[in-house]
């Protein structure tokens, strides 16, 4: 009896893992079940705010119904089931059903789900969980455990070896009103769009991250005062001067900037972001879209 138990529990066991390691799966990476994994294993499934879908979403900016993930002669596709806010795929809106590639990134309402895809699936997993825990899912850029980690290492560096270390905080200028006229899908918008745009400017020695809310830091080790200040202009002026166009409108976007440099008596990372975070306040009381430090 106890050999017969036995396959049994061994068949049940290999029945259960043939359902479980399908070969897709979708990962939320940003929203209100982060990092938790969604294995298609059907050939349809609905995502919405209600109870009866697949995959629940419990947010305002969800439809009850909001987008389907279905299976089509052996490839996925994503398609918006009527939604009032709208699907992306990759940041387009998705207007048909588009099939669906490992690493696409599909947005719905304020959740984002990467799409996974392959023989070596869990590895992905498991990279895009670590990912999750230094990055950012919204953006894209180092979220602030990392940039703290980071900042306090470099002033570590900077101390040891008497080197100049460099600290900019800025945050978007009225962003509130960006979503009370735009709504929220518009202000995740311009959040993405202005980390990308200067994501592209920083050096990989240098370290950008969002901070929390329309908030960012970036740290610039070796700059210097003159340098740091020039760079922080830079990142102004291209930010005043890019279009920011969310469903065929313009959203009018500029930032303020606080710079800090490290000086021999700060020992811990807040006291570095107290004095930037000061500057940057008195960029916003002397009008803001500018930079003091």
């Amino acid at each position: 009896m106890a050999a017969d138990e036995t396959r049994v529990t061994k068949i049940a066991s290999i029945n259960i893992k043939s359902v479980a390691n399908r070969d897709c799966c979708l990962v939320e990476i940003h929203g209100p079940e982060l990092g938790k994994k969604y294995v298609l294993d059907s050939e349809d499934y609905t995502i919405g705010r209600d109870e009866n879908n697949n995959i629940v979403v419990d947010l305002d900016n969800v439809s009850r119904r909001h987008a389907r993930i279905s299976s089509r002669q052996g490839r996925m596709f994503v398609e918006d089931l009527g939604s009032t806010n709208g699907t992306y795929l990759n940041d387009q809106e998705v207007l048909s059903a588009q099939p669906l590639r490992s690493g696409d990134l599909v947005k719905v309402g304020g959740s984002i789900f990467k799409f996974l895809d392959g023989d070596n699936i869990e590895t992905q997993y498991h990279e895009t969980i670590y990912t999750l825990t230094i990055a950012d899912g919204l953006t894209g850029i180092s979220n602030k455990r990392y940039f703290l980690e980071y900042l306090e290492r470099e002033m570590g560096r900077s101390h040891r070896y008497h080197r100049a270390l460099s600290l900019m905080m800025f945050d978007i200028d009225h962003f509130k009103k960006i979503n009370d006229v735009h709504g929220h899908l518009a202000g995740d918008y311009v959040l993405r769009e202005l980390a990308q745009s200067i994501k592209r400017m920083v050096r990989r020695e240098q370290c950008f991250a969002r901070y929390g809310g329309e908030e960012f830091a970036l740290v610039m080790p070796e700059d210097g005062p003159e340098k740091a200040r020039v760079f922080a202009e830079k990142i102004r002026k291209l930010i005043e001067e890019k279009q920011f166009i969310f469903e065929d409108k313009e959203i009018p976007v500029s930032i303020s900037i606080g710079v800090a440099d490290m000086t021999p008596d700060m020992t811990e990372p807040n006291q570095f972001i107290k004095v930037a975070d000061a500057n940057l306040y008195r960029a916003k009381k002397a009008g803001r879209n500018r930079v003091i430090g």
